[in-house]
């Protein structure tokens, strides 16, 4: 199962050269600081601000869905069979904030973007989303996997999007890891989250003969609580190693972290990716550059992962911090500003972890 075209868009920039661009430069000057979330609370946001396009049917006029159409654009939709075409998206608000004043119950469905998409373009398939908050994004890709060897489809849109929206800024300000200031995944100094808003979009197809190879893909739940993830990381773990299959540890050249910056989630991962990987991998967060993008934070590390495959150069996207490392967690190894690698990358994984102990990895592998 390969990956044959895929974009993104967030607070970085409009498309995924864009986007690239600013993480592999570690570009984390894009957000803003504003107190229109929550009354006389500075809150830290990677807001996109530039015109979306707009949607006609009312039922689909939400920001969560015109960045999604902004971001599958390229892919022009309108060339492929629509009966062989299915469609997964990953998404955690939709249009609960249009909802507030429109009061029309379509916007606060959760299956409003897929929906979306298939009445826009006259699809004939299966479509669906899911919503295991943040690992929602390499959930879509184990549907997706599921509807390709099954016969139903020949070939899956799988998409990630969420807009900035009231509800989980609430949310997470409640949970008191909400920061007004950069977040730094992994230093003893962290202090939290800052949330961002994009899309990411993926074709994937099955016996294509190029692309990017969707060489394993891990999921596991903790059932350990709500909010909170297993301290120990063991399902996590367990997450990765199925992603890995056979393959080697070692042999991976880069890990995308999810990387919140909160101190559970960073423990809880700094331990499974030190249990399987020790201190030999290189790895980073993206996050301190796009903010945490919720239902599609995911899919814009996947797609970041699949660029940097295409892009065939020696670096990894850099871990932004303060350079002081929390020693409670297991000393993994974070990529530098400008960290070169020996060779240029072949394989990377990407790991997703969401509340009620959701957990995630993809496994992405080179092949042209």
């Amino acid at each position: 199962m390969k990956i044959t075209k895929y974009n993104a868009i967030c607070n970085l920039g409009f498309n995924i050269d864009e986007v690239f661009k600013g993480a592999i430069e570690g570009d984390s000057s894009h957000f803003e600081v504003s107190k229109n979330y929550i009354l006389e609370k500075n809150v830290r946001v990677g807001r996109i601000n530039i015109p979306l396009p707009e949607i006609n049917d009312a039922d689909y006029n939400t920001r969560c869905n015109r960045l999604l159409l902004a971001c599958i654009d390229p892919f022009e939709l309108n060339k492929y069979d629509k009966k062989s075409l299915a469609v997964v998206c990953a998404t955690t608000n939709t249009g609960v904030e249009e909802y507030e004043t429109s009061d029309n119950i379509k916007h606060a469905q959760i299956g409003n973007p897929a929906e979306f998409i298939v009445k826009h373009f006259s699809l004939q398939n299966y479509y669906t989303t899911v919503s295991t908050a943040c690992s929602s994004g390499i959930k879509a890709f184990i549907i997706a996997r599921e509807l390709i060897n099954s016969g139903y489809a020949e070939r899956v849109l799988v998409a990630g999007v969420d807009a900035l929206t009231k509800f989980p800024l609430f949310g997470f300000d409640s949970l008191e890891v909400l920061s007004p200031n950069p977040s730094i995944p992994f230093s003893k100094n962290r202090c939290g989250i800052n949330i961002g808003e994009g899309a990411g979009a993926f074709i994937v197809e099955k016996d294509a003969n190029k692309g990017i190879k969707i060489a394993g893909l891990g999921e596991t739940t903790d059932c350990y609580h709500a909010t909170t993830p297993d301290p120990a990381g063991v399902e996590s773990e367990k997450a990765i190693r199925e992603a890995l299959g056979d393959e080697n540890p070692l042999n991976i050249d880069y890990i995308n972290l999810h990387g919140t910056g909160t101190t559970a989630n960073d423990l809880m991962e700094g331990r499974a990716i030190y249990n399987v990987f020790s201190d030999k991998v290189v790895s980073s967060s993206t996050k301190p550059l796009t903010g945490h993008c919720l239902g599609a934070a995911a899919s814009i590390e996947t797609a970041l992962c699949c660029k940097l495959l295409d892009s065939n150069i020696n670096r990894v996207f850099p871990h932004i911090y303060d350079n002081e490392y929390d020693s409670n967690i297991p000393p993994i190894n974070l990529a530098k500003p400008n960290n070169e690698t020996k060779n240029p990358i072949k394989n990377c994984l990407c790991t997703s972890f969401g509340f009620g102990g959701t957990n995630c990895a993809i496994y992405l592998r080179k092949t042209n």
